[in-house]
Order: structure tokens, then C-alpha cells, then sequence
């Protein structure tokens, strides 16, 4: 039992040191350009105090949807969780420590099969049953804040959770962010993706970011 506990304390610890946008965030607005091939979409985002977010001046139904897919990542990646309530009910333990000294967590209960690693008090790999599907994301690097840390060159791939059966390619990603205010806003994220033996490449761009105005209460 005191193994458990203190694997559950080190990935909470890592759980908790990821940044997120706080109580105060304004929410903020930004044009957007999306480019795939030769096709290029540009438009304009906003993400709202509560996390809510919209696309704009765009009609191309593509465009627009990959555009919302990334604002909806972003969105959803800088909301805080009390880690108490996200995991009250799975449990926790050690699993093997790897060559580069992350150590594996094993989760049980809620979410078993789950696992994650923990290096310098990062979560540097993910490994998820999500919709159906299981998600596993390799962190490789990381930018630093004041409070806490971003990911920077990371990627990710789907399996079958019954066959183990890979669905799809692996996506490289690589994110860059800019602090906007007190507040780090991603600038740009580049997707390098596989699929069918083709390299695919999608740049999202984001500029002009301004925060909104906190709402008044009178």
C-alpha cells in the first residue's frame, strides 16, 4: 500500500506541474493560417473566459474544421483539473524505470491499463484508453515556466485496445507559445504525419493574439 502512495504522489506531483490557464484567464482572440500542401485557410479564433471557443471568417468546411479540431486541443490541454477529482477512483504503482531514468506508472481501478512516465517531474509519455481507441504520446521535450511546464516536440499514435492493431501513422508534433499578458498562448504548432506512405505536413499559425477584456461585475 505505501508503494501505491507514493506513486500516486509522484504523478501527482507531475500532474500538478503542468501549465494551465488560471481562474482569471480573459479568454482572447487571434487570426489563424492553416497550411496543408498547397492549400492554405486563414480565419479568426476566439477562446473565451470559459474556455469556450469559436472560428470565424472561414467558409471552406475543411479548413475549418481542422481549425477548430487544434483550438479545441488547445482549449481542452490548459484547463486545470483538481487531480483529486480526475483520479479519485484509479489507483497507483510502480511500474519498470527506463534507460533515460522515467519511471513507469501503472494505473488500476477507474482507468486500468492506463499507464504514464514521469521524468524530472514531467509526464514525458502518456499511454490512454480514449473513445474506443488507446492514445500513446512520447514527450521529448519541454518548455519552461514559471508555472509549469509546456510540451514542445512530442508525438503520438493510435492502436485497436482489443488487437493492439496500429490505426493510422504517427504524428510528430512540434508547439511554440508566446507569453501574451501573463498568459502563454500557442503561436504555432507543426504536424508531421504518415499516412498511406505519404508524409503529410500542417503548420497552424496564430497571430495578432489579444487577450479580451475580464468581464465587469457592477
Amino acid at each position: 500500500m505505501t508503494e501505491k502512495l507514493e506513486a500516486r504522489d509522484l504523478f501527482r506531483a507531475a500532474y500538478e506541474n503542468r501549465y494551465t490557464w488560471d481562474a482569471d484567464f480573459p479568454g482572447y482572440t487571434a487570426d489563424v493560417t492553416y497550411r496543408e500542401g498547397e492549400q492554405t485557410y486563414t480565419g479568426k479564433v476566439r477562446i473565451n473566459a470559459d474556455l469556450s471557443y469559436e472560428v470565424t471568417d472561414i467558409e471552406d468546411e475543411t479548413g475549418k474544421k481542422a481549425i477548430q479540431n487544434q483550438v479545441w486541443e488547445i482549449a481542452v490541454h490548459r484547463v486545470r483539473h483538481p487531480f483529486e477529482k480526475t483520479h479519485a477512483a484509479n489507483t497507483f504503482s510502480y511500474g519498470a524505470t527506463d534507460e533515460t531514468g522515467a519511471v513507469e506508472i501503472l494505473v488500476g481501478g477507474k482507468a486500468e491499463g492506463d499507464r504514464y512516465k514521469i521524468r524530472n517531474n514531467e509526464v514525458c509519455m502518456v499511454h490512454r484508453h480514449i473513445h474506443g481507441v488507446v492514445v500513446t504520446i512520447n514527450t521529448f521535450s519541454s518548455h519552461q515556466t514559471e508555472e509549469g511546464y509546456l510540451s514542445h516536440r512530442y508525438d503520438s499514435v493510435y492502436h485497436d485496445p482489443k488487437t493492439g492493431e496500429q490505426k493510422g501513422g504517427i504524428s510528430d508534433f512540434e508547439d511554440l507559445y508566446e507569453k501574451v499578458g501573463k498568459y502563454y498562448i500557442l503561436t504555432q504548432r507543426t504536424i508531421c504525419s504518415t499516412l498511406d506512405g505519404r508524409e503529410i505536413t500542417s503548420e497552424f499559425s496564430f497571430s495578432n493574439i489579444k487577450l479580451l477584456q475580464p468581464a465587469t461585475v457592477a
